[in-house]
């Protein structure tokens, strides 16, 4: 499974247009470096759903406070660059729709595969006039979307 993580203020109308340059540059061409998702402790348990359910490596203090979780070869290093999930622990969880997406090459096919894996899907594959998409949600309840490229 190929997925790649793109923006949380992600549109997916400008897919067509000429300013779109990579899932991960924004107007003023900054580069998404990491996004923050709020985890229940320890962060090590979290990150090991990610790593055996959407296939992340690991990266960071695992048993620390900087977790991050990443496509394979993602995760940089203290310095960056990181493009990468940051697993921030809480006492106190805010579940929800953390707005990070993720496109895929297939996406009926990687939803059936994260379904075999135990993946909770909060909305089944949906087509929409803007577009095909899907929501699941990790342990903790955070919300992620799933759309093809």
């Amino acid at each position: 499974m190929r997925v790649m993580v793109v923006h949380q203020n992600f549109n997916p109308t400008i897919l067509n247009s000429q300013r779109f340059m990579s899932p991960l540059a924004i107007d003023m061409m900054l580069d998404l470096a990491t996004v923050a998702v709020v985890v229940s402790k320890p962060a090590k348990k979290a990150a090991e759903w990610y790593r055996d359910n959407l296939g992340f490596e690991v990266g960071g203090e695992v048993e620390g406070h900087w977790v991050v979780v990443a496509q394979k070869g993602k995760t940089g290093t203290r310095k960056g660059p990181w493009y990468s999930i940051h697993l921030c622990e809480a006492d106190k969880l805010e579940p929800g729709n953390t707005g990070i997406l993720f496109l895929t090459d297939n996406i009926e096919a990687t939803c059936k595969e994260l379904k075999t894996k135990g993946v909770k899907f909060t909305q089944e594959l949906t087509k929409e006039p803007w577009g095909t998409y899907a929501m699941f949600a990790d342990p903790d309840g955070n919300e992620f979307w799933l759309m093809p490229k």
